[in-house]
């Protein structure tokens, strides 16, 4: 559950984004600057947390009033040595952070970290993460507990999509590429489970708003509907001509969470009682259309 420290609206004096060249680094530094908020983007190029001099370097760049959102990854997260490397990257955010204290931090965190649940899940449900991905983000929001005292927001992002998203995940983020360049979809089994997905718009939304209140706590991110694949793959070759063509396959191991993974969006209503979370039809036409040119 998410607790403003501002009753009201409050620019932070800066607000510093690690992971800022990133797909929700670089739409949260939007959104941020779209607030008013002074931004600084710093991305590998800037300080890589993996480098020896990392904690060092962000140090000399932190000031006491600073919010820092903290979204840089090695993600997916899909085995023990990238474990590692993530949990080295938030050793540096926590080492620099211990010597130059914020005002907040914010980090980005996953959905990945909650137990399989046939209830919808919410802030309060059992954090018992059954991946990599998962245990990787549970583990770096328990070690910045222990190393900042002060107040920090954790954003728990269920899938994301939007136009330039860079893995190209199964999903919608898949599926729009492929109906793009005309190539057939091709579904896990026959596409039948259903999960909620969130725009990445929304998400850096969230984040300015965590930002602007200063929360502490848990907030997930998410739309609080669900859509099986097929549904999202059918609606997205329709937003192409000509359409793709669509198909199953055969599954090579378990439906992933059963099938079904569906959340309470309750807290998003609660902690921002305006917030409109976007509807996936609305927010996936808008990531199938043509960028504006600039």
């Amino acid at each position: 559950m998410l607790t403003h420290l501002f009753p009201a609206v409050q620019k932070p004096a800066r607000a510093v984004v690690l992971g800022a060249a990133g797909f929700v680094g670089a739409a949260s530094v939007r959104s941020l600057r779209a607030a008013g908020v002074e931004t600084m983007a710093l991305g590998r190029a800037e300080v890589d947390l993996l480098s020896p001099e990392a904690a060092a370097r962000l140090r000399a760049l932190l000031r006491p009033d600073d919010a820092l959102v903290f979204v840089s990854a090695r993600a997916p997260c899909k085995n023990v040595a990238m474990l590692i490397e993530n949990l080295r990257m938030a050793e540096s955010v926590c080492d620099a952070l211990q010597a130059s204290p914020v005002a907040h931090v914010v980090y980005v965190s996953s959905d990945a970290v909650y137990q399989d649940s046939a209830a919808p899940l919410t802030e309060a449900s059992c954090a018992e993460p059954g991946s990599p991905h998962g245990a990787m983000h549970l583990a770096r929001e328990v070690v910045l507990r222990a190393a900042f005292p002060g107040p920090l927001g954790v954003l728990r992002p269920t899938l994301i999509y939007g136009a330039d998203d860079p893995h190209n995940g199964y999903g919608p983020n898949r599926f729009r590429r492929l109906a793009a360049e005309g190539r057939e979809i091709v579904l896990f089994g026959e596409g039948e489970e259903r999960r909620d997905h969130v725009s990445v718009e929304d998400v850096a939304a969230l984040v300015s708003r965590i930002v602007c209140r200063r929360s502490t706590g848990v907030l997930n991110a998410v739309s609080g509907a669900t859509a099986s694949f097929r549904e999202l793959a059918e609606f997205t070759a329709a937003q192409f001509s000509p359409r793709v063509s669509i198909k199953g396959s055969p599954r090579s191991g378990p439906m992933p969470h059963n099938g079904y993974r569906p959340f309470d969006a309750a807290g998003i209503k609660r902690a921002f009682p305006d917030f409109r979370s976007t509807a996936w039809r609305e927010g996936l036409a808008a990531a199938c259309r043509p960028p504006v040119p600039h």
